[in-house]
């Protein structure tokens, strides 16, 4: 096996300005802030991200102007409310959305994962998503009954971006016994064709194999890896933090317009820079 373990900027420097990137995380869990940091922090442009249920992750990369094109099923802050740089970008018809439903999403990420160029659903029919994406929903008809089916294109994108718990350096990616399970993590992860994945702490390789059962992404699938802690922050990783309150209020205050998230944004960038610099000269890894 190959040691996977890279930094930061280096694996986010292998994603090109206008490439389709599956964001994963749900709601206020596991949104991969570190590298959406770095993508902010890079300039990248032209993003087109797809996502299951997004909070804070679109919405800095909406203020960062990076994104120009954004398929999923959500897109919030749960109980804080809107998203309010994403909802701008949208209104000024900055971002070109496409929206799903959970059902289709899922039908999209399994016929990747499958090898396939779609899946038949009937998830959306009789809703207006489907003329608003004729180029990734198409009618068709059932071959035995005749039903009227709906085909849903792939999710098929450059790159995929999560944040796991912990990983040996080789990529194996495992989960914590006791976890929430209202992502599609692990059906990205399949789905991927080149995978980045950040985590809170690698662990040794003889722990991966001595509970095989905990691995839910295998090396095989991983391009690169990197250790950094509270890398989902201030959103929450399941048995290492939860949310951090204060900090999305205060994305969220900064961002009632759209100067206030830019000087919110250009603080970020450079202070979480630095701590992770600072961080990674103690780091037991020397990538």
């Amino acid at each position: 096996m190959k040691c996977k373990l890279t930094r930061l900027q280096d694996a986010v420097a292998r994603i090109p300005d206008g490439a389709s990137i599956a964001l994963g995380g749900s709601l206020l869990r596991r949104q991969p802030m570190a590298l959406v940091h770095e993508l902010i922090r890079q300039r990248k442009r032209d993003l087109t991200l797809l996502t299951w249920a997004t909070t804070l992750a679109s919405d800095m990369l909406a203020a960062s102007d990076a994104i120009r094109r954004w398929e999923g099923i959500y897109a919030g802050f749960f109980r804080h409310g809107l998203a309010p740089n994403f909802r701008r970008a949208v209104q000024s018809g900055r971002i070109e959305t496409h929206d799903y439903s959970e059902l289709a999403f899922v039908a999209r990420f399994r016929a990747a994962a499958m090898g396939l160029p779609f899946l038949p659903s009937t998830a959306l029919l009789g809703t207006g998503m489907v003329d608003k994406s004729p180029d990734e929903i198409k009618p068709l008809s059932c071959p035995f009954s005749g039903r009227p089916l709906l085909a849903l294109k792939a999710a098929a994108t450059d790159f995929t971006l999560l944040h796991g718990y912990a990983a040996d350096e080789y990529g194996n990616v495992q989960w914590p016994v006791v976890r929430d399970s209202d992502d599609i993590d692990q059906m990205m992860a399949s789905a991927s064709t080149r995978l980045i994945v950040t985590v809170e702490k690698i662990i040794p390789h003889q722990q991966v194999q001595q509970r095989p059962a905990l691995t839910y992404i295998p090396h095989t699938l991983v391009e690169a890896l990197i250790e950094v802690p509270y890398a989902a922050h201030p959103t929450a990783t399941d048995g290492f933090y939860d949310e951090d309150e204060a900090a999305l209020k205060g994305w969220l205050a900064a961002s009632a317009t759209p100067q206030g998230a830019q000087a919110w944004l250009k603080s970020m960038c450079s202070a979480v820079h630095s701590a992770r610099i600072m961080w990674k000269k103690s780091d037991r890894f020397q990538p």
